[in-house]
């Protein structure tokens, strides 16, 4: 099982990466957006581009956790996926260039907030995974 879990949290941290870098750009985005530097339809199709792809990185991911029984890793990250669903399901995911200053702050915080999240998840498998590679260590030796 150790050398399942290495395998998961090595996949789960690089998936993670990925998430974080688009959170980093959608976060530079907002800001040239707020200092003129981009116009809000230029915005709108960037963030758009890749806010689907992000929800579903971040769908595999927790789905991975949960068929491989690591139960607690999937309740992590339940509030993220169900944020990513309810926002699909209400098609709120894809910004609108002529809605976009009304909810420019909102966004952010979103994205502010996510960033957080993926900066915690990334210590917590950086965590499991040297873990699991201990222990696949020590079955090995013993």
């Amino acid at each position: 099982m150790a050398g399942t879990g290495l395998s998961l949290f090595v996949t789960g941290l690089v998936l993670n990466c990925l998430n974080s870098i688009c959170q980093i750009y959608f976060t530079i985005l907002y800001g040239d957006l707020e200092a003129d530097y981009i116009n809000s339809i230029e915005l709108c199709k960037r963030v758009n581009r890749w806010s689907t792809p992000e929800a579903i990185l971040q769908a595999f991911v927790s789905i991975l956790f949960l068929l491989n029984g690591y139960w607690f890793v999937f309740l992590l990250n339940v509030p993220v996926l169900a944020y990513n669903a309810i926002t699909v399901f209400k098609r709120t995911y894809l910004l609108d260039a002529t809605d976009i200053f009304r909810t420019l702050g909102q966004r952010k915080i979103e994205c502010f907030l996510k960033l957080g999240f993926y900066l915690f998840i990334f210590l917590f498998y950086f965590y499991r995974m040297v873990r699991s590679l201990l222990e696949n260590e020590a079955n090995l030796i013993g």
